[in-house]
């Protein structure tokens, strides 16, 4: 007897359906860290972070490029985590920034909050610059673990931290470029300044904005 030809047809599977548990939370609303403290160990993150350093290092040629790196490494993670914290934020608070203020006050605060566990130490408006401003770091975590040799005293590794806030910035359609700079006093020998510098479109832009008031 001849072998039928027919070839059994392969099984579909219905579509999946995502599903959103009772109650209504996700995965992006739950902490990456499931500890009861939801800290990152300090003593992993100074190993990550002079690991990073390490890298950043290699074949540089000043520490103006070696903060350009680092700066260049924090860019994508501010790209990243503007849009996880809008969508932790309650509805009537999870707007995008569109303005300088309130972009200034989101990284002060639920940024800082997200990468430190605690708000920036004070937001300055330049009395020389119009489009400059300047959030106040009194002791940087990112410098804490850090041996900066005498001959590179003027290195500040918080450039990483300002290539974070460069891209939440640009993230908000509010171009700006982000610098670290040392800003210690007698009371706070490690305090950094990050200074914030609009591109002059976002000031007039502003300034349009609030002659409609």
């Amino acid at each position: 007897m001849a072998a039928s030809s027919h070839q059994p047809s392969a099984v579909q599977r219905a579509p999946q359906q995502l599903r959103t548990p009772s109650n209504r939370k996700t995965i992006y609303d739950r902490n990456l860290n499931r500890s009861r403290t939801a800290e990152l160990s300090r003593a992993s993150f100074a190993y990550l972070f002079g690991e990073m350093v390490s890298y950043a290092q290699k074949r540089v040629t000043g520490i103006q490029d070696l903060e350009r790196r680092l700066n260049e490494q924090g860019y994508p993670l501010g790209l990243r985590l503007l849009p996880l914290l809008l969508y932790r934020e309650p509805p009537r608070t999870s707007v995008r920034p569109n303005r300088i203020l309130p972009l200034l006050q989101f990284i002060h605060g639920p940024l800082w909050r997200q990468l430190f566990s605690r708000t920036a130490d004070a937001i300055e408006h330049s009395s020389s610059a119009n489009n400059e401003y300047m959030i106040s770091d009194n002791e940087p975590l990112v410098n804490q673990y850090i041996s900066v040799p005498k001959e590179m005293s003027q290195l500040n590794c918080a450039a990483y931290v300002a290539g974070i806030i460069e891209g939440v910035c640009d993230g908000c359609g509010l171009k700006a470029a982000v610098s670290a700079h040392n800003g210690g006093t007698e009371m706070w020998p490690g305090k950094t300044v990050f200074l914030i510098r609009f591109e002059e479109g976002v000031v007039e832009r502003e300034g349009l904005l609030d002659a409609k008031k």
